[in-house]
């Protein structure tokens, strides 16, 4: 199948046309109308600094929802140990710029450019996008961001300088998007993490049938930080 390359129009080719291993469209800019319309489309942007902008709509997709979170013995033990707090929207531009420079075992670079980072700033001051903060005697230890629409959580991206600190964050979540009646967190790209927290791998046209009856629902964008301060063993 051709990848498709965008011009200055507002409109993607349909996810089903997309490539074996999920690129569908080359091109186009990181706007927020152009970023709403990719995530309620089942499309996602994922490209390195000396690429242009790349849309993905993989398949399978690695969906978890919220009854299903697997929650470890480690895991646990920790949140009942009251060590981390959790707050949410508090320090967004910290959290994404972690995990931008965090690296995981077997990663050499980051895909979070500095467009991204303005990118998802933007989207963030507009009410879209979130992070959840791990907290540890007043310093940042571990978090995760994403995007909101509709009563869908798309995850973007976690990172921890702690042991389990990004796990927590991910129960903070979740324990949010419940309070919210939220369906689902997608997580796009199969991994063995989310996979280990409860997360399960749907086909293309199933999540695409998940995705439009949630994007549907209305939830107003607006930002999380609500003043609370969740102490893990509260979670």
């Amino acid at each position: 199948m051709p990848v498709y390359l965008l011009d200055d129009s507002l409109a993607f080719p349909h996810p089903v046309l997309a490539e074996p291993n999920g690129l569908l469209a080359v091109g186009g800019d990181l706007s927020v109308p152009r970023l709403l319309l990719a995530y309620r489309s089942g499309i996602f942007p994922w490209y390195s600094e000396d690429n242009p902008v790349l849309w993905f709509s993989p398949d399978p997709r690695l969906v978890l929802s919220l009854p299903d979170l697997h929650v470890s013995r480690k895991l646990n033990k920790i949140l009942k140990s009251g060590r981390y707090e959790v707050r949410f929207d508090t320090s967004f531009v910290d959290v994404i710029r972690n995990c931008s420079e965090v690296l995981r075992k077997g990663q050499t670079g980051t895909w979070i450019t500095k467009d991204m980072v303005d990118a998802y700033t933007e989207l963030h001051e507009r009410g879209y996008a979130h992070s959840v903060e791990t907290y540890h005697e007043g310093e940042l230890v571990g978090g995760l961001y994403g995007v909101a629409i509709g009563r869908v959580f798309f995850g973007e991206s976690m990172f921890h300088l702690e042991s389990e600190a990004s796990k927590v964050a991910l129960y903070g979540l979740v324990e949010r998007l419940r309070e919210r009646d939220f369906d689902f967190i997608d997580s796009q790209v199969p991994n063995s993490h989310m996979k280990a927290m409860g997360g399960r791998e749907v086909g293309r046209e199933r999540f695409l049938e998940m995705l439009r009856e949630s994007v549907s629902k209305t939830t107003p964008p607006g930002k999380w930080n609500d003043g609370r301060v969740m102490r893990s063993e509260s979670l």
